[in-house]
């Protein structure tokens, strides 16, 4: 029990680790909490250098895989495993280095899931680029596969199903403020 203790301790630390703030300051380039949308995450990167979100984009998805690699490693009980993620994209959301503002948690959680299979993990991103593609809205495209994410557990990792939903309502609690902007027509396009 102190070993899933001290990986679930490391996964919200991990998570902490907001690599928009860190990449955009070693690259003297703007705080992203200052400009744009002020969330810490890739889109809003995005805006600032292209070429910079990629990394951001990178080191999110790395930081949700590696807690779930250590978890895997030390084969800890599937009911762990399911909260590991929550755990990483709660540290993402609400990171203690940053006075606990954070991105919305997309990438990273799109990292800690890609661990647990690649048929979940390819059916997420398939639905996400096809919605960004046919919509050019990034958050569009993250509230679609957070609503479609749970139908997916259930069918490919039951065991993991109820972790994998209580993650996808995470995901679109942080993005209220996006759907009342696509309702009203307000929100910015990628």
């Amino acid at each position: 029990m102190s070993i899933i203790i001290l990986i679930t301790i490391f996964a919200y630390f991990c998570g902490s680790i907001s690599s928009a703030i860190l990449i955009c300051k070693f690259n003297k380039l703007p705080d992203p909490r200052s400009i744009g949308s002020k969330n810490p995450g890739t889109t809003n990167v995005l805006r600032i250098n292209k070429k910079i979100a990629i990394y951001v984009l990178l080191c999110d998805i790395l930081k949700g895989m590696i807690p779930m690699w250590i978890s895997y490693l030390f084969n800890i009980p599937n009911f762990w495993l399911g909260i590991i993620p929550i755990v990483t994209c709660i540290g993402h959301i609400y990171p203690i280095f940053f006075k606990f503002y954070g991105g919305k948690g997309v990438a990273t959680t799109f990292g800690s899931l890609t661990t647990i299979g690649w048929d979940l993990s390819s059916i997420m991103i398939t639905t996400w680029i096809m919605t960004v593609l046919l919509t050019r809205f990034s958050s569009l495209g993250a509230i679609i596969t957070s609503i479609i994410i749970p139908i997916y557990a259930w069918y490919y990792k039951s065991e993991l199903a109820i972790q994998i939903t209580a993650l996808s309502v995470i995901i679109l609690f942080k993005h209220k403020n996006n759907m009342y902007r696509l309702l009203k027509g307000q929100e910015n396009r990628i």
